[in-house]
């Protein structure tokens, strides 16, 4: 991700559970996709627009001692906290690394697979740059693993009975196309997947239902900030939608999304 297209949610420790969150959901519902796709024993993974390095520990396991997985984000905080999850869980087939997702700093043509979940939708005009350069960082055989979301479905019960928070969520899928980010990213893996060049074995998609932990707010109020200083909100903006949060915070949360996966394939010859 380049200077002047930053990630807009704030690292902290609420988005930090949300990540979590999102990682194990995820390797439950893609159990029967990371063989298949080469994440294995042995195998040399990299996982970019890692985060705060939620996925890393199914990885590191996934691909075992002999095995090697690199993780990228362009975000130094980022790359922070990805480091200190590395470390605190002693991941010693992990490395971290900072890079942006089309300049990403991966070898050319070393890789078995290589991963980017919930990315393409955070870079507005980059997407096809982005798969394009991931697709030459796979060996021959290898595969490009993408995930992503149609955030315009996105729904948490109660926050979408709520008219201050609605308004929210439509402010922020705003503000994110005001910023040329593709809301319905997850709609489009497949295409980007066969413009670079990859054939595609797998596409599908996936209508998420969980339960969250109270308290856990959407990636819209992660975003106000970002919002605030792009013009698209006000402080009495903020104090409104927290209001809204504090009201229905007696009622446990219930998340609802539909997920998308595409998996290319890299071609035996180029």
């Amino acid at each position: 991700m380049s200077p002047d297209r930053r990630y807009p949610l704030e690292l902290d420790q609420t988005e930090v559970e949300r990540y979590r969150m999102m990682a194990e959901a995820a390797r439950q519902a893609e159990a029967d996709l990371w063989e298949p796709a080469g994440i294995v024993a042995r195998s040399r993974v990299a996982d970019v627009g890692c985060g705060p390095g939620a996925m890393l520990p199914a990885l590191a396991a996934a691909v075992g001692p002999d095995g090697r997985v690199t993780a990228v984000d362009a975000d130094p905080e980022a790359v922070a906290a990805a480091t200190a999850l590395v470390a605190a869980a002693d991941l010693g087939n992990v490395a971290v690394q900072q890079g942006r997702a089309e300049a990403s700093g991966l070898a050319a043509g070393a890789l078995d697979v290589v991963m980017l979940r919930h990315v393409l939708a955070h870079n507005g005009g980059a997407e096809d740059a982005i798969v394009a350069h991931l697709a030459t960082r796979l060996r021959p055989g290898g595969c490009l693993y993408l995930v992503d979301a149609d955030l315009t479905a996105i729904r948490v019960i109660p926050e979408a009975e709520h008219p201050d928070l609605v308004e929210l969520q439509e402010r922020y899928l705003a503000f994110r196309a005001a910023s040329g980010n593709d809301n319905a990213a997850g709609l489009r893996l497949a295409e980007r997947v066969v413009r670079a060049g990859l054939e595609l074995v797998e596409f599908r998609g996936r209508y998420v239902i969980r339960g969250v932990a109270p308290g856990l707010r959407s990636p819209a109020w992660a975003a106000r900030e970002a919002m605030v200083a792009a013009g698209m909100a006000t402080a009495e903006d903020l104090r409104r939608w927290d209001r809204a949060f504090e009201a229905t915070a007696w009622r446990p949360p219930t998340f609802f999304a539909p997920m998308f996966t595409a998996i290319g394939r890299c071609p035996a010859q180029r």
